[in-house]
């Protein structure tokens, strides 16, 4: 784990390669248990079968909106004991977002006890008074903690930091040393990278890398928090041998790679569904019920109650056809 003092020399080598979103499977009359069985093969999954060196742990695709504090901590300290069985030095990431600043420090003190490596804070979603409040939001947690903090930059919160806003969180939160700029808004990045050199950028747009910004310094080498084991499965390694290329600079090649594979017509080929509800067409969500449709297709466990908790709706029939359609095309199940 790094400290809050350590995070930035820390951040530069530790944050490397592919980090997966994990979901929360659910069991139960309306789902409001865990399938902790279903939970632990997902990590194993990740960590074991796939290699991939880092999680992504209780964020927007765990729908950690609709858990209990208790159930956040207890899946933190699951994947933990599960990945660092098989990993020793797998990157923990604990998501620790949270309504009030009281609860986001009980969740972030929790992951420094527990041995996460890293506390994202995900921009407040209510009330928050633009970069300034929430630069007070991180003061508060820094001030009581003493673990490294990430940003997560996300447009499901209702406000996305500006450049200069998260440069100077940044400038006056020593522990943060890194950001995901999951906004889809690569020149916003590239501005923050210019007014905050030593912070670690993700910018969710894969197109940057092609476009040789991890050569130029401007992002960092890693997938910090994505869902990268829907892209492949241990027989065929679309994502893992895809960013191989971009990570050793061979960009001619991954853009080939992108287009042979099927994973640039797979984007297409799926749609909007893991981030878009057509009810609700202008807000940026990570529609929980799609993604787990998706992992069930593969193969993976998702709990008997297969839905998104609510206030999220249920996964329409049109949608289950147009993701199970985009796997077969892709290669990943059978045709």
């Amino acid at each position: 784990m790094a400290t809050a003092g350590e995070a930035r020399v820390w951040a530069r080598g530790a944050l490397r390669g592919i980090g997966d979103s994990l979901y929360t499977p659910f069991c139960g009359t309306d789902g409001d248990d865990i399938d902790w069985d279903a939970y632990r093969t997902l990590v194993r999954y990740c960590v074991g079968d796939l290699g991939h060196p880092m999680l992504w742990c209780t964020s927007g695709i765990a729908e950690f909106w609709s858990l209990t504090l208790d159930e956040r901590k207890r899946l933190l300290e699951v994947a933990i004991e599960e990945a660092r069985g098989l990993n020793p030095h797998v990157v923990i990431q604990a998501c620790t977002a949270a309504m009030s600043a009281k609860d986001c420090l009980e969740l972030t003190r929790h992951a420094q006890e527990v041995g996460a490596d890293i506390a994202y804070i995900q921009t407040p979603m209510m009330e928050a008074h633009g970069g300034e409040g929430v630069l007070r939001f991180f003061k508060y947690v820094a001030a009581r903690t003493d673990i490294a903090l990430g940003m997560f930059n996300s447009p499901s919160s209702g406000y996305v930091l500006t450049p200069a806003e998260s440069a100077r969180i940044y400038d006056e939160v020593p522990a943060v040393c890194a950001t995901k700029e999951g906004a889809f808004r690569p020149e916003a990045s590239r501005r923050l990278h210019e007014l905050a050199p030593g912070l670690a950028v993700w910018e969710c747009d894969r197109t940057v890398y092609r476009a040789g910004w991890l050569r130029a310094g401007i992002v960092c080498p890693a997938q910090l928090g994505t869902a990268g084991y829907l892209f492949e499965t241990p027989q065929r390694r679309l994502f893992s041998e895809y960013w191989d290329l971009v990570l050793n600079d061979k960009l001619l090649e991954a853009m080939d790679y992108g287009r042979e594979s099927g994973m640039d017509q797979f984007d297409l080929d799926i749609g909007s569904w893991w981030t878009c509800y057509p009810g609700r067409s202008d807000y940026f969500t990570h529609w929980g019920g799609a993604f787990k449709y998706a992992a069930s297709l593969l193969g993976l466990p998702i709990g008997d109650y297969p839905h998104s908790r609510p206030p999220q709706a249920q996964l329409p029939s049109e949608a289950k056809a147009q993701i199970e359609n985009a796997y077969r095309r892709l290669g990943l199940i059978a045709a």
